[in-house]
């Protein structure tokens, strides 16, 4: 199976907490935190319109101003998504420069905050020099858990937590509705081409269109151009394969306690990849509690509980500089000890 998502750190362990997760065959990203992120350069930074923040701590929101750097003169709407306070701490941002030449840039940035019981919303615009508009306030869904879903697309949903950081820190996970697969050799025996066109099917069976919707395609031959109808439950059944999706988990910024754990094991539930922080060893676990923090081996603990496919720990202490080893070894080992070896 092709993956859709692409995941990586922005930095490595050692720096500011952020992932990247390009949606393949399109060119469109996700960015989750916006710490130091210079290298990703221009071309990724704008590819990333959805961008989810945990917290707005300096390293998890140093790069806001990267990204809109970047962003001014491309026609780019960019929309975050985050914890109560982000709406406040985006006009912070946007406050600290001058803005009397941009009345002509199309540059629009949507920002969501995520209350327990309403969500708010509001709009800055280059062309009023970014002033704070009357913000919108609706009430949010319905839940029966710890986790809500910050944005619903035809082809993933993007769900979070909230965590104790002494302030709400918000942990995600990113899930496929479902992966389709083409199924090629199948297709060149049908005489057909792998092409745009297909990206037209995948896009209407996750509109929910039913096995009897018939639509045409302009195929293409040696130039020359021919329309053929299909019916979707037929395309379906002879050269797709439609499966599970995939699951990518992120959590920063958490004390381990009864409440936080829970919360970050029924986010992360199965996930493929696990991005999840551990800044201490676990022989200054103590410290790490004080600090409002995870240890390596609390992040494998957790992950194993999850029944994660992959681990992936990063955002380490400076006081472990040239010592990451032992933070991935101690995690990686908790990851997978036993149940019967118990949690130490």
């Amino acid at each position: 199976m092709n993956p859709s998502f692409s995941s990586y750190l922005v930095n490595d362990v050692f720096g500011d907490p952020g992932m990247y997760v390009e949606v393949r065959w399109s060119k469109r990203a996700l960015l989750f935190d916006l710490g130091h992120n210079d290298n990703l350069g221009p071309t990724r930074l704008l590819r990333a319109g959805e961008i989810f923040i945990s917290h707005t701590h300096m390293d998890h929101f140093i790069g806001f101003d990267a990204v809109l750097r970047v962003a001014f003169g491309r026609g780019k709407t960019l929309k975050l998504f985050g914890p109560p306070g982000l709406i406040d701490n985006v006009h912070g941002k946007l406050r600290g420069y001058t803005w009397n030449l941009v009345d002509g840039y199309p540059l629009t940035i949507d920002v969501q905050e995520f209350h327990k019981h309403e969500i708010r919303q509001t709009s800055f615009r280059a062309s009023n020099g970014f002033r704070l508009s009357e913000q919108g306030t609706f009430p949010a869904p319905p839940i029966s858990g710890p986790v809500f879903t910050v944005l619903e697309d035809p082809m993933f949903t993007v769900k979070a937590v909230t965590l104790n950081h002494r302030i709400p820190s918000f942990a995600y996970s990113l899930e496929e509705q479902f992966h389709i697969n083409v199924n090629k050799q199948k297709l060149h025996e049908a005489g057909l081409r792998v092409g745009a066109w297909l990206k037209d099917v995948k896009q209407h069976i996750r509109q929910g269109k039913p096995d009897d919707f018939r639509f045409t395609v302009a195929l293409y031959d040696e130039h020359r151009r021919e329309e053929q109808e299909f019916m979707l439950g037929d395309v379906k059944e002879r050269f797709l394969t439609i499966s599970r999706g995939q699951k990518i988990a992120y959590v920063v910024d958490a004390r381990y306690d009864e409440e936080n754990e829970a919360k970050i094991v029924v986010l992360a539930q199965g996930a493929d990849v696990f991005y999840c922080e551990s800044p201490y060893l676990d022989c200054d676990a103590e410290k790490a509690y004080d600090r409002h923090h995870l240890t390596a081996r609390q992040a494998g603990h957790m992950a194993r509980k999850a029944r994660v496919r992959d681990l992936v720990v990063f955002h380490f202490s400076p006081r472990y500089t040239g010592q990451g080893e032992p933070l991935e070894r101690e995690a990686l080992e908790a990851f997978h000890e036993s149940e019967e070896g118990g949690d130490g």
